[in-house]
């Protein structure tokens, strides 16, 4: 686990785009088989990217990115219960996590 700190919201989200998109050119992109299951790569999280930002600068936001083991790259809100933010027609996941947290920044 690696924690950075930022000076905004702007820059963080930056930060979580480029990193995220290194992470997903390097997922495994095989299945996944524990006992009598298998894991397709599309459903198995191959990395996790989270924000979480002082209130001064983000208040109570929690998001992020799930890349998965098929590269593919979602966005969500929350923490516990993540909450699936779906892009929009020609929207990255990237543009959906600037979208949905733009009231919160």
């Amino acid at each position: 686990m690696q924690r950075v700190r930022f000076d905004d919201a702007g820059s963080a989200l930056d930060a979580l785009e480029s990193r995220a998109r290194e992470l997903a050119t390097a997922a495994p992109n095989r299945p996944l088989d524990v006992q009598y299951k298998r894991y397709e790569a599309a459903q198995q999280v191959f990395a996790r990217i989270e924000l979480a930002g002082p209130e001064r600068l983000m208040p109570s936001v929690r998001a992020g990115v799930d890349i998965r083991g098929d590269g593919s790259v979602e966005a969500f809100r929350g923490r516990v219960r993540r909450d699936l933010i779906e892009p929009r027609r020609g929207e990255t996941p990237y543009a959906a996590l600037r979208r949905a947290l733009e009231p919160s920044l």
